[in-house]
């Protein structure tokens, strides 16, 4: 958490930290109080800003991980598979982001991390069943990547991120997040969202044209056109050409596309794109980018009966279970 002050309440064994915003630049993005264990540092920032720093067991973090993630009325095997994906997302991640002075953050852009007021028994339960069990492929831990719902297929790695082809984040049809909503695997403001599987949003021409000139910080002027240029395996689009009167530019990868024509951020960029003469409408199928498990399609295979290893073998093909010592 960086903020321009912190604010923080040390209690006996643990410490809470005072409005603390989650979720964002995106439509949940929202402030809360969160309570943590372990160390805590409060860092002076070069730019009078201050960030805390929490620092804990790895298998204590992942409690807390896969009980924000999800809610830990999950079924179990939902909330071992997450335990893995998360500890082999960790391990992999130390050392390797963006961030400085710290491994990784809290929020969405790493892995939610929401202190213990998420955590119960059945957590700590995913984490001892699971424990040092990792994603392998070859040698290498695996990269884990994982989102809230599909739409109906995942998609793969280099639609979203670097053009490398990862061969266990490939694309593959997931027929169950469809069927049915999992309440009792979303946390409170996950089920604030209804719409995450097929939705459509609409806008008035001068609507976009706000939007894009705000988020781009460019006046393309009035916007003419929409023109998807690629698409990965699932339909999603990771290059856009974006035509306005005044300047007409292509736009990528999804994140991007995402961001741009949205005052928070679209579900997804799997998307049909129809120009009104009101506007544009774009009809779109699932939420966030779409590559490595479906948290939503992976909730309702724990919930016909499908183990943990067989959740991840689905989302992860070629992937196998190792152990981190």
């Amino acid at each position: 958490m960086t903020a321009p002050r912190i604010e923080a309440e040390v209690r006996e064994k643990t410490f809470v930290l005072k409005d603390v915003r989650i979720g964002i630049g995106f439509h949940w993005d929202r402030r809360e109080d969160q309570e943590f264990e372990g160390e805590l540092d409060i860092r002076k920032n070069a730019d009078g800003t201050e960030t805390a720093i929490n620092t804990l067991d790895i298998e204590d973090y992942l409690s807390s991980v896969i009980s924000s993630e999800m809610a830990t009325t999950a079924p179990l095997e939902l909330l071992k598979a997450h335990a893995v994906i998360s500890r082999s997302w960790a391990i992999r991640a130390i050392g390797h982001t963006d961030h400085v002075g710290f491994d990784v953050c809290a929020d969405d852009h790493c892995q939610r991390y929401e202190g213990l007021r998420r955590r119960n028994e059945r957590a700590v339960r995913a984490i001892n069943e699971t424990r040092g069990k990792v994603l392998m492929y070859g040698d290498e831990i695996c990269d884990c990547r994982y989102h809230k719902c599909c739409g109906g297929r995942t998609e793969e790695y280099e639609t979203c991120w670097e053009d490398v082809h990862i061969p266990y984040l490939t694309s593959v049809e997931c027929p169950y997040c469809g069927e049915a909503r999992p309440d009792s695997s979303l946390n409170d403001y996950d089920l604030e969202t209804h719409d995450y599987h097929d939705w459509t949003v609409r806008y008035t021409t001068d609507e976009l044209s706000q939007i894009v000139r705000e988020k781009s910080g460019k006046d393309f002027g009035e916007i003419e056109d929409l023109i998807p240029l690629s698409r990965g395996k699932s339909g999603r689009i990771y290059r856009l050409k974006v035509v306005g009167k005044k300047l007409t530019e292509e736009v990528g990868k999804e994140l991007a596309i995402r961001k741009l024509l949205s005052k928070s951020c679209l579900y997804s960029s799997w998307m049909d794109i129809e120009k009104t003469p009101e506007g544009f409408t774009f009809r779109g199928h699932g939420w966030g980018h779409g590559v490595g498990l479906c948290q939503i399609g992976a909730a309702v295979m724990a919930e016909k009966g499908f183990t943990y290893e067989q959740i991840l073998a689905h989302y992860y093909p070629g992937a196998i279970l190792g152990i981190k010592n």
